[in-house]
């Protein structure tokens, strides 16, 4: 009976703890939430304002605005922009392909949603509105209406970078990349919250904090089952030192980090609203990490820029384009040039500047971010020299459009050199440009890019460098029977990669909250309807 009393108190106070310790949670919570909301909702109310005010003053000084939208009409009435679009880009003056979805996506979103104005907010510092529009035109060959797109310059972007996180790294940029997007709403809070470089950990606060709808495109995913495994096989590469390969103990504790860090992504990817991802490999990976099922939209390649690039008559030249970040293969690239060298040393450029009409010469045109690209720039440099090759290597930093265009159209070759590469725009330019890609086989360029036309080769997928060497010497030594390998990989990007694809597929997936007519924060209207009020909103508005 004792016993049976004892028994029954240490539940009581078992149960009367459990109580008191979750009503304590509870309550640190609800502290912790309303004071967030506070900040959030004044922040809200007092940047919105701002924003609606810095495009009202930007649209009388820049002078765009058509005829038949003008002040007093029927159509301005309509066309005001209520809803703001949030671009969470920290590198949006990078000039790779992942800015060009961003900017892409912003010129879409003017041309058919002008209710709509574009915050970037960006980490780039000592750059303007006007230079990051002009390099985007330069860069890009992309034109924005400044009145609808406007920037926040975030002071924390430091915390994202790799060199504040020289280990644990995936899940230092994590909670650098929470700080960052909190920041970045204590400036402005969007309707809509657009992540267009995979911070996935700043969705959370973005929905529960700031109301947003969320809305990603993925271009990677941060972990994949390819890191676990390369990981877990005790390969050595760009992820996994050689130091961690050779430990049985290292690589034992970095597949339990990994394995931890990949149950927290799927958590914070589950509270995006839309998910759309850039390729098929990247879509298998996220599908199985968040549990959904996202859209493939690929992304876009000016294509009519290069589709008029003569065939014939290509110079010998192997052309790699590419930010000069650590994953993207350009020491594999200087490999594979070594490797051709060697085996046809009458490739060479003549040491003292002679012509040699067989030469052959690697240029890698790229952009460089930040100081860390620069000083990968200069590593590539002096490995080229150590392989001595230095007389047949070129580099073009930070090349503007025209540039970009310049090479292509004289190189006969396209190199890729990434290793699970998400998409590679860059191979699509190559094709699109006529030039026979040689890229790597793995993830997109295998699997979406460089893929049979008609049932006939578009190009070549390598591995090794001795293979990358292999499949540049079949282009050089074809006949000019490769013009129809030529045409085949034009025709092909043509169909599938152009920006009024992207465009289309863009529009199908977010028209839902891009065309809305008001948002409601925790119950709250407080978005300022359009002149007349929200009964002149388009009819197909509310859905």
């Amino acid at each position: 009976m004792a016993q049976t009393t004892w028994m029954y108190t240490a539940v009581q106070w078992s149960s009367v703890s459990f109580i008191i310790f979750s009503g304590s949670l509870l309550f640190i919570y609800t502290v912790i939430m309303s004071y967030c909301n506070t900040k959030i909702l004044w922040n809200f109310k007092a940047n919105r304002r701002r924003i609606f005010q810095e495009q009202e003053k930007a649209k009388v000084d820049s002078k765009t605005t058509p005829e038949n939208v003008t002040a007093g009409t029927e159509q301005n009435k309509k066309d005001r922009p209520y809803l703001i679009a949030g671009f969470f880009h920290p590198y949006c003056n990078a000039g790779g392909g992942g800015e060009r979805v961003l900017w892409t996506a912003i010129r879409d979103i003017q041309q058919k949603y002008p209710h709509v104005i574009s915050v970037v907010y960006t980490g780039d510092k000592g750059v303007t509105k006007d230079d990051i529009l002009e390099r985007v035109q330069n860069r890009f060959n992309i034109t924005l209406d400044p009145s609808l797109v406007g920037f926040e310059f975030l002071e924390k972007r430091d915390w994202i970078e790799d060199a504040k996180w020289p280990r644990f790294t995936l899940i230092g940029q994590s909670i650098g990349s929470i700080i960052l997007g909190w920041e970045a709403l204590l400036r402005v809070v969007p309707d809509i919250w657009i992540d267009t470089m995979g911070y996935a950990f700043s969705y959370p606060a973005a929905r529960m904090f700031g109301g947003c709808q969320v809305v990603a495109y993925v271009h990677y995913p941060a972990i994949s089952s390819d890191m676990i495994g390369r990981v877990a096989s005790r390969e050595s590469g760009h992820n996994n030192a050689k130091q961690v390969a050779s430990s049985p103990i290292y690589t034992t504790l970095k597949l339990m980090y990994y394995k931890f860090f990949a149950i927290l992504y799927a958590i914070v990817g589950a509270f995006a609203h839309i998910v759309m991802v850039n390729s098929s490999w990247t879509k298998g990976h996220i599908d199985s990490l968040w549990k959904i099922k996202s859209t493939v939209v690929y992304p876009p390649c000016d294509t009519d820029a290069f589709k008029d690039f003569p065939l014939k008559g290509r110079e010998r030249i192997v052309v790699s384009v590419a930010q000069f970040r650590p994953e993207k293969g350009h020491g594999l690239q200087l490999e594979a040039m070594a490797q051709l060298l060697k085996d046809h040393p009458e490739y060479r450029q003549e040491k003292d500047g002679g012509n040699n009409a067989q030469a052959v010469k690697l240029v890698m045109v790229g952009s460089a971010r930040d100081e860390s690209d620069q000083a990968r720039i200069k590593q590539l440099k002096e490995k080229a020299n150590e392989l001595g090759i230095q007389e047949s290597v070129m580099f073009v930093v930070n090349a503007p459009f025209s540039e970009l265009q310049a090479w292509l159209a004289r190189s006969k070759i396209g190199i890729h050199g990434m290793l699970d590469e998400h998409f590679g725009i860059g191979v699509v330019e190559y094709m699109a440009a006529g030039l026979i890609p040689v890229a790597h086989n793995s993830a997109g360029p295998k699997m979406d890019i460089v893929r049979p036309y008609n049932n006939q080769p578009t190009g070549y997928l390598a591995t090794t460098p001795q293979e990358f060497a292999e499949a540049i010497e079949k282009v050089l030594s074809a006949s000019d029977s490769i013009v129809d390998m030529q045409l085949r990989a034009r025709d092909s990007v043509q169909e599938r990669f152009s920006e009024k694809v992207f465009g289309e597929q863009l529009q199908k997936c977010m028209h839902e909250v891009l065309f809305r007519e008001k948002v409601t924060v925790y119950g709250h209207k407080l978005i300022d309807p359009p002149e007349g009020g929200w009964e002149e909103a388009p009819a197909d508005a509310a859905k």
